[in-house]
């Protein structure tokens, strides 16, 4: 059976919960074998190292005798996690994707291992349904542990008055990235940390990858990313059947439906899975869900799903230009890499409108947010904070907000919220007694040094100006398509939405020269193979069920396309 060590800290009890049957199984000899003509017997001897944090494409061991232990590099030492003895098996999510290890594997005692690859591994889950169900489940769960644990060999020393600080734990946060987060102002431990390794104020935010191995500061988020392995290595020769841009609802569902229809897929991802919709705190009206679901749990469900049909998936990788000319074709990102594909999902969705304010920079992510999660709900714990947006995400955000702070105003340019809101949003906000709804309002001024300090807003109703003292908005107005790197290659609309199918002009065909006999297919562009869904595509439902349609959907056109 599988036993535990003892930790110095709650990384086991998060770890199994209620479900410890369920994160470490066991395999039954029937199953063991099963699995032999995927994988290869190794004799294994104890302290020989089967797996380092940050090691690419290790293999997944199955215990046939002996033991193994699982661990995790810290600044201190090591943190035992768990002993895995015949039948027990290693890996988690990583494995599955072939990027960087979490944690170390460690032979405890003497015996024999059956070691499979993480391409057999993909096979398995892909054509033995029992099995795919027992490895997803325990990988699922032992990641959920690992960053419920709060703990582990990545260190984010930062400010909650710092910027970059926030970027990085959104990043880390949305990608199920667990790590230890030390505040510089509330820390009494950190300064120790700091001389030791000779970091200055200027320097931070910090992050330590591999337990201090490496140090970055103030990463970008593809600095960060490759810090950490989380992503497979890019082959630029490779020609994939189709490129997913984007991460969302819409790019999700296109590439769980097109890797399981036996399409090669890659999809890139500039922040974290789940776009607009991956910060939303809880969505209680997408179909299947009655009680709710967050955006960033719906969105890593998908992402799994993905990955378990064999989509290869990029995250911190942007996308900076199309060359729509040369077939395949070729997308340029950020860090100089090109990825080509012979069809391409647009599915770069949309943002939130900024504030037209000339400070309005100044205090992004030191006041200003465009997310309301349990990230920066922390930041504004007790305290009163704006809400400016009339729709679905910013009731969402009222509603979650409002357990959390003193005061939430939620401030709408139109009558009120029936036109734009669903019904059972506005009844909760209807029956909270710290959310107030200012009606036809707009803020007009941002005051703070360093951050924000003070909101100035302006009712049309009575011209009347109020200044409140309150250091935390959250816009969620408006949408600004995710499209400045198609400028010149697909037709876009006059605000800047990719148009599709019926919706192209006359002038678009021409634009690209359509050589085709027959018209462009419903979410098809002026380019042909070259397809867009969700929240970028002009005329699109701006709803997640929506957009997870439109990407399913697309696929049949894209195998269409394909066979041309």
């Amino acid at each position: 059976m599988t036993t535990e060590t003892p930790t110095s800290g709650a990384v086991l009890a998060n770890l199994y919960g209620g479900r410890k049957e369920q994160t470490f199984p066991i395999l039954t000899p029937a199953q063991i074998a099963r699995l032999e003509p995927h994988g290869t017997k190794i004799a294994v001897r104890k302290g020989e190292i089967l797996a380092e944090p940050g090691e690419r494409h290790r293999k997944l061991f199955v215990v046939l005798s002996g033991s193994i232990e699982i661990v995790r590099p810290s600044m201190t030492g090591e943190e035992p996690v768990v002993v895995l003895t015949a039948g027990g098996f290693t890996g988690e999510m990583n494995t599955l994707r072939g990027v960087g290890s979490l944690v170390r594997a460690r032979v405890h005692e003497d015996g024999e291992v059956l070691a499979i690859p993480d391409d057999e591994l993909r096979t398995v889950v892909q054509t033995d349904a029992r099995l795919s169900e027992l490895f997803m489940r325990a990988f699922i769960l032992r990641r959920v542990g690992l960053v419920a644990a709060q703990n582990g060999n990545v260190i984010l020393i930062g400010s909650r008055h710092s910027a970059g600080t926030l970027r990085l734990q959104q990043f880390l946060t949305r990608n199920a990235h667990p790590y230890v987060n030390l505040d510089i102002d509330t820390d009494a431990s950190v300064q120790a940390l700091l001389d030791r390794f000779h970091i200055g104020i200027d320097d931070i935010p910090v992050v330590m990858c591999g337990g201090g191995e490496r140090m970055v500061k103030n990463p970008s988020n593809q600095e960060l990313a490759e810090c950490l392995g989380m992503n497979p290595q890019l082959d630029s020769t490779k020609v994939r059947d189709l490129v997913v841009i984007g991460a969302g609802p819409a790019g999700l569902a296109a590439a769980v439906y097109a890797a399981s229809e036996g399409l090669d897929v890659l999809v890139l991802e500039t922040n974290g899975p789940g776009g607009q919709a991956g910060s939303s705190s809880k969505i209680e009206n997408y179909l299947g869900f009655p009680t709710g679901i967050s955006g960033q749990a719906l969105a890593g469900r998908a992402l799994v799903q993905a990955q378990k049909f064999g989509a290869e998936v990029a995250i911190a990788n942007s996308a900076v230009h199309m060359h729509c000319k040369p077939k395949p074709y070729e997308i340029a990102l950020s860090g100089d890499h090109v990825v080509r594909g012979r069809a391409i999902i647009i599915a770069s969705g949309a943002e939130y409108r900024q504030l037209a304010l000339d400070n309005v920079n100044r205090f992004l992510g030191v006041g200003i947010y465009y997310a309301a999660t349990f990230v920066e709900a922390k930041l504004c714990k007790d305290e009163d904070v704006v809400i400016v947006g009339g729709g679905n995400s910013a009731g969402q955000a009222a509603v979650f907000l409002a357990s959390n702070c003193r005061h939430v105003h939620v401030l709408v340019r139109s009558q009120g919220l029936a036109d734009s809101m669903s019904r059972y949003l506005i009844r909760r906000i209807e029956d909270s007694p710290n959310v107030t709804v200012h009606t036809r309002t707009e803020i007009i001024g941002l005051e703070g040094d360093s951050q924000l300090e003070q909101v100035i807003w302006r009712g049309a109703a009575d011209n009347r100006t109020e200044t409140n003292a309150i250091r935390h908005i959250f816009l969620m107005t408006g949408a600004v398509p995710n499209t400045r790197w198609l400028e010149g290659c697909v037709g876009l609309d006059e605000k800047g939405f990719v148009r599709t199918g019926t919706d192209l002009h006359s002038e678009d065909l021409a634009c690209s020269n359509w050589s085709l006999t027959r018209q462009p297919y419903m979410f098809e562009t002026n380019v042909p193979r070259v397809f867009a869904v969700g929240d970028v595509r002009s005329g699109s439902v701006k709803r997640v069920a929506a957009a997870v349609g439109e990407g399913s959907a697309c696929v049949q056109l894209v195998h269409r396309a394909l066979a041309e």
